[in-house]
């Protein structure tokens, strides 16, 4: 049974508008138009319970020796990279990643030669002693794919290309409504074989829509929106359905996690609707490689996983395809330990948050007064703010030097200045403060406030040993409703909450807000995790912020235990547990802190969640395909390169994909593409146009950089020296 609907509160500053479609045959969308929604609009349900972890109860989708589903443990898996021709190096790769925890294996079969192959492949590693389910990944070719059905264990299909061919983003104007049927009815002409196919064998599929190979038709009706990715997965489940088949799965990728999260919640809340069961593969597509891969791909799969979503999880990087098991791992894990639940968590009931749009809250920013001895604008990002998290000791224990560096900020004669990753507040989480017997550390954060990067620091500490210029920090608890009265040399205060208090006490806070006097800078949301996890502890939380019309920005604020993480699960943990927080837009800033990560890499490391999540960009953003068998270059060799070279441009986002699949398809939110036409080959693409074609790969670098540098949107990376100037300047 679905769950219940919530109410979406008049109160609710998200955009009122509701999608009405009308249809053919009870099915096909005709019309698109937006209207305004009632105040009073029900969201509907997307998973069990948004208040705690409940796995979302599915159907037992079987697929060779492997079982998926809500009854069994999430299963994971990954793809290989070798040319499918090649039986020998196909069987060693897939073995390698079975050894290393590879549950299924996905492999491509662009063609009848690949299919061929695929029996010696199968038949080669059960010789082996090796059983692992194999997944054929096809685009474009039913042929391949009814082939290939005799060999391995389940088949990927993209809605958007197994019938429709190659996307040629041609809008389409369906003035009569028999026009979007017959092409329905070409596509069922074309998958039916492949179903029947798989319901004889006892073969299973699965239905992979991806953001950015939507079919014609589904464009015209939708847009590359999550809307349009369910009803291209829907029709092919229902030429299922209708042939009594129900040995598949959905999945809903795109390299944008946001659109992920939402078109997953999407494809389960309709699911309710039609009282659907069908298992869900996770996957945040074009990732790419390194810390920057496992944090895009930690807060779609995490936050989802952490809503009981799920069944199945790849973790898709630009890298050698056993080292995705490892995330994958720490994945499941997170979301097995939140199913697990808490006894004592919070209860409370969701009415303001709406899984189908995403909003960031209207906060204001910490504003300048007349008399203030520093300049607090500074104290928060605009864009979502990152604040160090520091000790008395470490940071007693630490040069000057080291401490800038630390900080990320940039120096001139010894003397610091923020740049475009520099922390924006630095908050000593063990409720300490910097001493005012040592006179060189003072004057060394003195410099740092004067810089515009403030300093946070407990209340009581400040008032044992005042700080001019630090901000305090107050427990929401403690207020009365008056205006604090703030330790010697303090002119401004901060507010930290942990997620358990109740109702009163952010209305009490609300009414503060209301004198400038009493109005805090930023708001430490520090979750209780005791009390549950800290995604819905946060929920909770943010649910009492929106009703009591709080407007000031909130930092969430993650410390683990010493022990509790390494670097790997520090990247996947933060992403999924906070993450899952802001692609709601629920949160302006972060704080996290592991002794496990140095504080260099924490702050690298916050600035890459805050840009996976789509809120401040400090770098370029590379989507880049995980390889496989289509692809015609090294990627890790070449997406390595072109980091090197290009790595220096916020704001600009490069697509590097190794085939035409992976190419305009797939590459939806980048401003640049690179992406292999044929053997030794590239074509330049801005954004979905293709602009240059068969570039020798000698040669691509340097003409992207041209690209890039003809579209207004290269500057010259800085050397120390020049940025130094820049700033003295």
């Amino acid at each position: 049974m679905a769950p219940t609907m919530s109410k979406l509160s008049a109160g609710s500053r998200r955009g009122g508008v509701v999608r009405c479609q009308a249809s053919s045959k009870g099915s096909s969308p005709l019309l698109n138009t937006v209207v305004a929604a009632p105040s009073d609009v029900l969201i509907p349900a997307y998973c069990d319970d948004t208040t705690r972890t409940l796995r979302r109860k599915t159907r037992t989708v079987t697929i060779g020796n492997v079982k998926v589903g809500s009854e069994h443990p999430v299963v994971k898996q990954t793809m290989l990279t070798t040319d499918t021709r090649d039986v020998q190096a196909t069987i060693d790769e897939a073995k390698r990643c079975a050894d290393a925890g590879a549950e299924m294996v996905r492999i491509t079969v662009q063609g009848l030669r690949e299919a061929e192959a695929a029996m010696e492949i199968r038949n080669g590693l059960f010789k082996d002693g090796y059983d692992t389910p194999l997944i054929a990944d096809i685009h474009f070719n039913p042929k391949a794919a009814l082939k290939v059905a005799d060999a391995f264990e389940k088949i990927r299909v993209n809605p958007g290309n197994y019938a429709d061919g190659r996307k040629k983003f041609e809008e389409i104007t369906y003035e009569d409504p028999a026009d979007y049927q017959r092409e329905l009815d070409d596509i069922e002409e074309t998958f039916t074989p492949l179903v029947l196919k798989c319901k004889e064998m006892g073969r299973a599929i699965r239905i992979g829509t991806n953001h950015g190979s939507l079919s014609a038709r589904t464009l015209s009706y939708f847009g590359d929106t999550p809307k349009g990715m369910v009803e291209s997965a829907f029709e092919f489940a229902r030429i299922c359905r209708k042939h009594d088949y129900h040995n598949f799965v959905f999945s809903m990728k795109a390299s944008n996690p946001l659109v992920m999260v939402q078109a997953y919640r999407l494809l389960a809340s309709e699911m309710y609707k039609e009282g659907w069961d069908y298992p869900l593969h996770l996957g945040v597509t074009e990732a790419g490689e390194g810390e920057d891969g496992r944090m895009k791909s930690s807060i779609g799969i995490g936050a989802l996983l952490l809503d009981g979503l799920g069944d199945t999880v790849r973790v898709s990087l630009t890298e050698a395809p056993e080292l995705e098991l490892a995330p994958c791992a720490v994945l499941t894990a997170l979301g097995e330990k939140a199913v697990a639940g808490y006894e004592t968590a919070v209860p409370f009931e969701e009415k303001m948050r709406d899984f189908r749009s995403y909003d960031r809250r209207e906060v204001e920013l910490p504003e300048q007064r007349e008399g203030d001895s520093l300049d607090y604008r500074g104290i928060c990002h605009r864009d979502g703010s990152v604040f160090g998290s520091l000790t008395v000791d470490a940071a007693a224990s630490m040069s000057e030097s080291e401490l800038y560096t630390n900080l990320g900020c940039k120096t001139v004669v010894g003397m610091p200045f923020k740049d475009i990753a520099t922390v924006d507040s630095i908050y000593f989480t063990d409720g300490g403060v910097p001493p005012s017997s040592n006179a060189e550390l003072r004057r060394t954060f003195r410099r740092l406030m004067e810089s515009n990067v403030h300093v946070i620091c407990d209340e009581a500490a400040l008032t044992a040993d005042p700080m001019d210029g630090a901000v305090a920090v107050y427990n929401l608890s403690a207020l009365d409703g008056s205006a604090p009265s703030l330790p010697e040399g303090c002119e401004r205060f901060a507010v930290r909450f942990n997620g358990t208090e109740d109702a009163a006490a952010f209305e009490t806070l609300a009414a503060m807000c209301k004198s400038p006097e009493s109005r805090p800078a930023v708001l430490l949301a520090q979750a209780d995790t005791s009390k549950g996890s800290r995604m819905h502890t946060m929920r909770r939380a943010f649910e009492l912020v929106k009703a009591s019309g709080l407007d000031v920005p909130v930092v969430h604020v993650a410390l683990y235990e010493d022990g509790e993480v390494t670097l790997d699960e520090f990247v996947i943990r933060t992403g999924g547990e906070v993450g899952g927080c802001l692609v709601d837009g629920l949160g302006e800033g972060v704080c996290v802190k592991t002794d496990a990560v140095p504080m260099d890499d924490a702050r690298r490391i916050s600035f890459g969640l805050l840009q996976g999540c789509r809120m401040r960009n400090t770098k370029t953003e590379f989507i880049s395909c995980p390889s496989c068998g289509r692809t015609l270059f090294d990627l890790q060799e070449v997406t390595a390169q072109i980091a090197s070279r290009t790595g220096h441009l916020p704001g600009v986002s490069v697509a590097i994909m190794g085939c035409i699949v992976n190419g305009p398809g797939e590459m939806a939110d980048a401003d640049f593409g690179y992406v292999g036409g044929a053997p030794g080959k590239v074509d330049l693409y801005v954004g979905k146009e293709v602009v240059k074609r068969a570039i020798p790969n000698e040669e691509a670098c340097d003409a992207l950089i041209d690209l890039i540098k003809e579209y207004g949107r290269w500057k010259e990376p800085d050397s120390e020296e020049e940025e130094a100037e820049a700033v003295a300047a």
